[in-house]
């Protein structure tokens, strides 16, 4: 069976899932057809030509060379929504966190350990250094409306705060997800004029660096309080750190903490702890083993972040799998190809992604190497199987 090399520490339930199913899996293999991870940086790894898939048990991606990884045939998973219900939970806290300064009460309090009788006056005198506002009634602006988002939005809706969502790309089944009465703004400006508080929940790529800089906040409300659960990329350090100074931003609670952010003034920073649950990594490491044992059995691809979803039931002998770059007469050439060798094709399915595709045919009887490798030898060929 297959050869799954773990980068990071996996949890117990996705090693599992792989190996009930035969799999070999463990932190030291030699040409592994797949690897399974977390955080593990992989821009100057180099990978064996017998890898065919790695899979992230985790949501972003930005630890794996994607476009390196595409150009080689290799799939990318990842898990998303696997930690929503994790990382929703931790930005409810956040959401009191940062408007009442209960870190700061928690460690006032404990300074006046020493203090004896004295400490239920101190307390009573010294409470108000660290009141803020309620929730109840305030709007929140939810910037990316995916699987943690929507989660945010309708968990801050049902404690009786006002909702906006924002997402451009939002799906009909992420809209599904949604509670009726939030409301969708049409335009980031209508966020950031409207928000008492912004969450962000959303990946970050070459278009969402940097998303909120000095002109975004200068749109917004004074003493908005922001919440980071993207990645600290997408927030601009300096222009949120003048920000902060100034008063026009209350303060900022991020997940991803570095030294930039944390020598500015009211910020929150915690050490990635959004998806740091047992219950998280379970699922996480679960979908992830699942997604990649698909691909590498049955080529099916679900939940990739650099190839278009495909997937297709078992019919005839044997199956056909061409990663291809998206360009004209490329499965008339590979059909083609096929019947000249008067093979009959059962079944097949192609879908494209930008400049890539993926086709998989089911064929009638098993093909040789001499077929696969007369395919592979096509113009705009990446990566060929048969299984």
């Amino acid at each position: 069976m297959f050869k799954i090399l773990t980068m990071n520490a996996i949890a117990p339930a996705g090693i599992e899932t792989l190996m009930k199913r035969g799999c070999t899996v463990g932190p030291a293999l030699d040409r592994p057809e797949g690897l399974l991870l977390r955080s593990a940086d992989l821009h100057e790894v180099e990978f064996p030509k017998e890898l065919l898939a790695i899979s992230r048990a985790g949501a972003g991606t930005n630890n794996i060379p994607l476009e390196r990884c595409t150009e080689e045939g290799i799939v990318v998973f990842n898990a998303p929504g696997a930690n929503a219900e994790a990382v929703k939970e931790q930005e409810m806290a956040a959401l009191v966190m940062c408007s009442r300064d209960v870190l700061g009460s928690i460690a006032w309090v404990r300074s006046i350990a020493d203090r004896g009788d004295e400490i239920p006056a101190l307390v009573e005198k010294g409470k108000s250094a660290f009141a803020g506002p309620e929730l109840l009634g305030k709007t929140l602006g939810v910037i990316g409306l995916g699987a943690t988002g929507a989660q945010v939005a309708n968990a801050a809706l049902a404690i009786g705060m006002d909702v906006v969502g924002y997402d451009p790309f939002l799906s009909v089944e992420g809209a599904w997800m949604l509670a009726k009465e939030i409301r969708r703004a049409d335009r980031l400006d209508e966020i950031y004029e409207q928000s008492d508080y912004i969450s962000l929940n959303i990946p970050y790529t070459e278009d969402t660096h940097h998303m909120l800089d000095a002109a975004a906040f200068a749109k917004m409300k004074n003493g908005v309080r922001i919440l980071n659960e993207s990645r600290a990329e997408v927030v601009d350090d300096e222009a949120i750190t003048r920000a902060l100074e100034s008063g026009k931003i209350a303060k900022y609670v991020t997940d991803f903490p570095n030294a930039a952010i944390l020598k500015a003034p009211n910020v929150i920073a915690m050490p990635h702890l959004g998806a740091c649950t047992p219950e998280s990594e379970d699922r996480c490491a679960v979908m992830a083993a699942n997604e990649l044992y698909d691909y590498l059995l049955n080529g099916n691809i679900k939940n990739s972040v650099n190839l278009p979803n495909v997937a297709l039931s078992r019919m005839g002998v044997c199956r056909l799998c061409v990663i291809h770059r998206n360009v004209p007469r490329m499965i008339t050439n590979i059909l083609d190809f096929i019947s000249a060798k008067n093979i009959n094709v059962e079944h097949m399915i192609n879908k494209p992604r930008g400049e890539y595709a993926y086709t998989i045919v089911d064929l009638g009887e098993k093909i040789g190497e001499e077929t696969a490798q007369g395919i592979r030898s096509m113009p705009n060929v990446l990566r060929v199987r048969v299984i």
